[in-house]
């Protein structure tokens, strides 16, 4: 199982950005998909997560800001970034007991 995401960059304050996450040996849309961040000397925390059948949740910092989406592959869509967004985005598969995480993505937001 591999889990990889990209899309990450660099955009100025009040942008947006897309992260996807692709995987290959599992069916996304059977597996609790979700994005974590992690910023420089920091813990990785939870960004937003979709479960069957579909249901979403999200931290309360991106609540309204953020939307997490799936089809084949599983998206972050961030709308009105702040500078304390910037962190590198994981993915995250869970289900029947199996973890996976992705390598990770930067998001740096700065002006």
């Amino acid at each position: 199982v591999q889990l990889q995401a990209s899309g990450g960059g660099l955009v100025q304050p009040g942008g947006s950005l897309r992260v996807s996450c692709t995987a290959s040996g599992i069916n996304v849309s059977h597996y609790h998909m979700a994005w974590y961040r992690q910023a420089p000397g920091g813990t990785r925390d939870l960004v937003a997560v979709i479960v069957r059948p579909g249901n979403t949740s999200y931290a309360d910092s991106v609540r309204g800001r953020f939307t997490i989406s799936r089809d084949n592959a599983v998206y972050l869509q961030m709308t009105s970034l702040k500078p304390e967004d910037t962190a590198v985005y994981y993915c995250r598969a869970s289900a029947y007991g199996d973890v996976y995480w992705g390598q990770g993505t930067q998001v740096t937001v700065s002006s």
